[in-house]
């Protein structure tokens, strides 16, 4: 049945269409949304409409396919129990998650005390009519999300614009994203320290936004999509972010509650917080390298396009983010980046990091080849070959040829971790451009980057984690460190790159004559492998592996592999090099200063930790 009103309906939408439905909770005063927040959230409580649950009525294979963006497997599992009420977590997969309509009797059954007028009057859905029959119809896609950090589990639910599975088109160029795999390892990599303030740059949803507010006093949130704004402040006021002057209001609090302040500004990069510092700063900013001369072949993607030319965004995002940080701040992003043919990108990329003056450690997880990541991105806004092979093809030879005119060779994707310096002097900050990314951070056309380069060739692109911090004695960085990891690792990886980033300044603050005389123990995850010829006593290899952490192994010489095997914290690193250099009949200071920078490598990276 056609709904009740005139407004275009989710699933006729396109990309040519004018904006996207109003954001769930616009208009209301903010003592109302509130209310009405918490009883949603009660009420999807009690549906059982959690993770958890939306798997118990799939199953685990329409659950998993669900999640390759896949609709048919789930439909057949809700065929016979989501559209008759009979479960009130199926009627709301249905609706929200798969872009269905439902009869008005299941979801007023399964929004007991919400009601299909309360979802109505916040915006959640558009109803054909009063009857009990009538159909009913998701104007915004609203999931549960469960995730581990750092600072531990959390259950909350999040609203944003329906997908490509609900509505089978391509995305709107103002799509406000929900909570993606990119969200998910950001949240898990960030360091989880309480804090003062938070900076969430290009917050989109605001799913940083609320994971900061449980250790964090105070959190901004920014972005250049109003939209993109407006979700975040109603999932703020559903997953109970509210100042705690004010208290949360009334109702069941999710599973590990976002109890800070959540402040959201509207801005272009670091403009709306110009003259602010924070102690970290978050961001998984629009950082999809995107063709700027493309002809009108490509859609304009608020969501993840910056508007700059190549990996020019995160470049400028790295070099200018010091100027917000606190001394000792922390910020942490996601990004891509430029391999140039006849460029290392570890030094492409270090570049960037001593123009930015702070400690930085650049990991890259995954590199793909300008094929590949022509055609990741170009799916991931709904463009199919089947459905529409003129724009495929058309979008497709738009991103090589961007790729060629570069000569770029691959693409890199990772975590950038920077913090700045205590008692060094403030970074310089770049004026940033403006432009409507859904990283808050759309900025000017190539052709105004005070950082043009003549036409370099781009043969693949890179993604990886950065860190940064501004340094903690001094003003010079201490910190500069570039490596490729594309193994498995177990997050959350917050701590780790905490404890990496502690062990970093234990170090600095240490000569060799003051480690010999500190006490070491073996980190609880870290394992012993030998792998020995056949019929040989001694072994050929051994190895250190690290359970936790990224998961790193380190082949150990006989003389290190005895020095941490014999490290329980109650000899000082000092008296075991001289215990060994008396087995092995070698003097001890030759094998202190063949040992000594390999320790120093395995505090730095969590095999051995201090003691006392």
């Amino acid at each position: 049945m056609p709904p009740a009103t005139s407004t275009p309906s989710p699933s006729s939408r396109t990309a040519a269409d004018g904006p996207g439905p109003v954001p769930p909770g616009a208009g209301l005063a903010p003592a109302d949304l509130a209310a009405a927040a918490a009883t949603l959230r009660e009420d999807l409580a009690a549906a059982d409409f959690t993770v958890d649950g939306v798997e118990r009525v799939l199953g685990p294979v329409a659950s998993a396919a669900l999640h390759r963006e896949q609709a048919v497997p789930a439909r057949r599992a809700l065929r016979d129990r989501g559209r008759e009420g009979a479960d009130p977590t199926a009627a709301l997969a249905a609706l929200f998650l798969l872009g269905d309509d439902v009869p008005r009797r299941a979801l007023d059954a399964a929004l007991g005390r919400t009601g299909v007028d309360g979802a109505r009057r916040l915006g959640l859905v558009e109803a054909a009519g009063a009857g009990d029959d009538d159909a009913v119809r998701a104007l915004v896609d609203l999931r549960p999300y469960a995730a581990t950090d750092a600072a531990g589990p959390v259950t909350w639910w999040l609203s944003s614009d329906l997908g490509e599975l609900a509505t089978g088109r391509r995305l709107a160029p103002d799509h406000v994203l929900g909570a993606g795999g990119a969200s998910l390892t950001l949240a898990q990599v960030t360091v989880r320290t309480p804090v003062g303030r938070v900076l969430d740059l290009g917050t989109g949803c605001g799913i940083q936004a609320l994971h900061a507010a449980r250790h964090a006093r105070a959190v901004v949130g920014t972005d250049v999509s109003r939209r993109a704004l407006g979700f975040a402040a109603f999932n703020a006021a559903l997953d109970a972010a509210f100042d705690e002057a004010s208290g949360p209001a009334a109702g069941a609090a999710p599973r590990g509650p976002a109890t800070g302040r959540v402040e959201l500004r509207e801005g272009s990069m670091l403009e709306p917080v110009a003259g602010e510092r924070f102690d970290l700063v978050v961001s998984n900013p629009p950082f999809v390298i995107t063709p700027r001369a493309a002809g009108g072949a490509l859609p304009d993607y608020e969501y993840r396009d910056g508007g700059r030319s190549g990996d020019d965004l995160v470049r400028d995002l790295v070099t200018g983010v010091g100027a917000v940080l606190e001394p000792g701040g922390v910020a942490q992003l996601l990004g891509n980046w430029e391999h140039r043919r006849g460029v290392p990108w570890d030094e492409r990329v270090g570049a960037w990091l001593d123009e930015a003056g702070l400690d930085g450690w650049v990991v890259q997880r995954e590199v793909l080849d300008p094929a590949e990541y022509a055609e990741t991105w170009i799916r991931d806004g709904g463009t199919t070959p089947e459905r529409e092979p003129a724009a495929w093809a058309a979008a497709y030879g738009a991103w090589l040829d961007d790729f060629a005119a570069r000569d770029v060779e691959a693409v890199g994707f990772g975590i950038v971790t920077l913090r700045r310096p205590r008692g060094g002097a403030r970074p310089a900050r770049r004026p940033a451009a403006r432009g409507d990314g859904p990283g808050g951070a759309r900025a000017a056309p190539a052709a105004a980057s005070p950082h043009a380069v003549a036409a370099p060739e781009v043969a693949a692109g890179g993604f990886g984690i950065v860190t940064l911090r501004r340094p903690l004695a001094g003003a010079r960085p201490t910190l500069r460190r570039l490596e490729e990891h594309t193994g498995s690792v177990r997050q959350p990886l917050g701590a780790h790159l905490a404890a990496s980033l502690a062990a970093h300044d234990w170090l600095a603050a240490r000569d060799d004559a003051a480690l010999a005389g500190e006490r070491l123990a073996v980190a609880p995850d870290v394992t012993e492998e030998r792998f020995h010829t056949p019929g040989a006593p001694d072994p050929t290899v051994v190895l250190l592996r690290q359970g936790d952490g990224l998961g790193r192994a380190v082949r150990a010489t006989t003389g290190l592999a005895a020095l941490v095997g014999a490290s329980d914290g109650e000899l000082t690193v000092g008296q075991l090099v001289g215990a060994i250099a008396a087995l092995f009949e070698v003097g001890a200071e030759d094998l202190a200063g063949e040992l000594l920078p390999d320790v120093r490598g395995l505090v730095r990276d969590g095999f051995l930790a201090p003691v006392g």
